[in-house]
């Protein structure tokens, strides 16, 4: 597979240069323009406001949004949860050896969860940027993926923090990326469940397999089988596409993936779809006939190193009985 991570970091410092060009250009032919005592005229101030309409565009889509962080808090009323509200803290897409993330970038990311004080945390895949495997990244890009995992040891949730690997976890190396996690006091799930108990009630997490898993495919029903219907679930996952296959007894499904599509342009929407799932949920929380999902626009970018009007974003979701 085609690895775009240095088409990204060519475009990336294009944008730099740009940033800096533009102006430089403008102020000196406004000047030139000036000294011999003519202006640019209405067709020359036509293409100057053009270009640079384009450039703060450029400069917010490549330097500036990707740069920020939103917390979004979203209330889920279920039928199917019973007890207490639970908080939980969503966490997408980290693509911590990438653009505009790196060490510095994820450790406010998980500044932030932490100050927000969920109940539970969740980590919804593709720690790792790029498609090349383990073994065609440079000891730099390595080093800088195995830092970024130990970093999650800083998160910490009564209730425990719980990952589900995404495609590109799988294509750079699963079992570096869930060594990594479990040293840091993640758990990660593979279409299996776990039972948390706490106070007015237990209620179980499941964790569905990704897509590019070698091993196995995201399945409800392997990850649910033989659980007494009294007792409330929550599944993660990667890819929104896992949605259409959701149970009913299912709470609250969680997924990331889409990055809201990065770029949603103005009468147009997001014109990048990474999969049919992202295509009918791209971004946000979706009810269909009492089954709820929430798909979070994650942290990180993905081939194109921009954001438009869809900033990184981590989420409280808070989940309670209908």
């Amino acid at each position: 597979m085609l690895d775009m991570e240095p088409v990204g970091d060519i475009i990336l410092l294009l944008a730099r240069i740009g940033a800096v060009a533009w102006p430089a250009l403008l102020l000196f032919g406004l000047w030139r323009g000036l000294k011999r005592g003519r202006g640019p005229g209405w067709i020359g101030w036509s293409a100057i406001t053009l270009v640079s309409v384009m450039w703060l565009v450029g400069i917010r889509a490549f330097l500036w949004e990707p740069e920020t962080l939103e917390v979004r808090r979203v209330e889920v009323a279920s039928r199917t949860w019973s007890g207490p509200p639970l908080r939980i803290g969503v966490i997408s897409d980290t693509h911590t050896d990438g653009p505009h993330v790196g060490l510095r970038g994820l450790n406010a990311v998980i500044d932030r969860m932490m100050a927000e004080q969920p109940d539970i945390v969740v980590l919804l895949g593709d720690f790792v940027d790029g498609h090349a495997p383990s073994a065609e990244r440079s000891e730099g890009q390595r080093q800088t993926i195995n830092e970024g995992l130990a970093a999650f040891n800083r998160l910490k949730a009564p209730l425990g923090v719980w990952a589900v690997l995404g495609n590109h976890d799988w294509w750079y190396d699963p079992g570096a990326v869930e060594q990594g996690l479990v040293a840091a006091g993640v758990q990660v799930l593979e279409n299996q469940r776990v039972r948390i108990p706490r106070a007015g009630g237990v209620f179980w997490l499941g964790g569905l397999a990704d897509y590019e898993s070698k091993r196995t495919q995201p399945s409800y029903i392997e990850t649910l089988q033989g659980l007494e219907e009294s007792e409330p679930v929550i599944v993660m996952a990667h890819w929104p596409d896992v949605f259409s296959t959701a149970p009913q007894r299912v709470a609250l499904t969680l997924v990331g993936h889409s990055h809201c599509g990065q770029v949603s342009l103005p009468f147009i929407g997001r014109p990048i779809n990474v999969s049919p799932g992202s295509e009918r949920w791209p971004c946000g929380l979706y009810e269909d006939r009492g089954r709820w999902l929430y798909v979070s626009g994650g942290v990180g970018t993905s081939v194109l190193p921009a954001r438009l009007n869809q900033p990184p974003e981590i989420a409280v979701v808070t989940l309670r009985a209908f």
